[in-house]
This record gives C-alpha cells, sequence and structure tokens, in this order.
C-alpha cells in the first residue's frame, strides 16, 4: 500500500473504529496493516488516515484529527521505549504525560495517563514491527 494511497483510501472508508480506546484502535489498525519499519512518509501517511478515520468514526471524543495524529505518533514512541532493551531509562507516566501535553494542550492529564497505561499494561501498538524504530 505504500505505492497506492488510493488502496489505502478504500481500505479506511471500511474500517470503523467507533467506541474504540485510542491505543487498542491503532493495534487493531496495525495488526491488519503492516507497520513499517522506520520513520518515513509512509508511516506519516498510514497515520495521517487513521486519524482521519478515527475521528470520523468518533465525533464525540473532541479530538480533531491532528491531535490524534500526534497521539498516534506519541504512542508508538511509547512503545518502543517501554519495550526496547536498548532503552535503559524508560519514560515515565509523568514524562510522558508533560511531553504529550506540549503538543496536544487541550487533552486533560487523566486521559494522557490513561494512553499510558494501556501501552505499560497491554504492549506495544505494532506488534509485527516489535521495536524496530
Amino acid at each position: 500500500m505504500e505505492t497506492r494511497p488510493d488502496v489505502l483510501d478504500k481500505l479506511m472508508e471500511r474500517k470503523s473504529f467507533e467506541n474504540q480506546f485510542l491505543p487498542n484502535a491503532l493495534r487493531k489498525f496495525f495488526n491488519e496493516v503492516e507497520a513499517p519499519n522506520a520513520r518515513n512518509e509512509y508511516l506519516s501517511l498510514l497515520l495521517d488516515r487513521f486519524s482521519l478515520r478515527f475521528v470520523a468514526s468518533n465525533p464525540g471524543t473532541g479530538l480533531s484529527k491532528e491531535m490524534v495524529f500526534i497521539l498516534c505518533y506519541s504512542l508508538i514512541l511509547l512503545s518502543v521505549d517501554l519495550c526496547s532493551p536498548h532503552v535503559k531509562n524508560k519514560m515515565s507516566k509523568r514524562e510522558f504525560i508533560r511531553n504529550t501535553r506540549r503538543a496536544t494542550t487541550p487533552i486533560s492529564d487523566d486521559f494522557l495517563g490513561h494512553l499510558y497505561d494501556n501501552i505499560y499494561l497491554v504492549g506495544h501498538v505494532a506488534p509485527t514491527t516489535a521495536c524496530s524504530y
């Protein structure tokens, strides 16, 4: 799909992430669409399309497409940080909230804390890439 964004668009039209918690919806997405092995334009394209569909499926959340995009990227970075054996000092919940709040000011600390807890307890959002970012 990297070379065929039109196919990705058609696939996304068929997806619904209604009433799903953001990290769980992102996991579901990456279980169906293989995540790239590196940060690149294709990852940005995937997150852009996912964010658009997530917001369309959950209009009552008050989250914009841009905020969901930033949160998704933050969740991927957190996932890699928490599961990588190469990272000695794991990101704390307080650090995640502080760093993410800077980019998404209207989101509550409680919500950001729940995002962190989900990644910490459930695991990586893109298991097929296992810590390769």
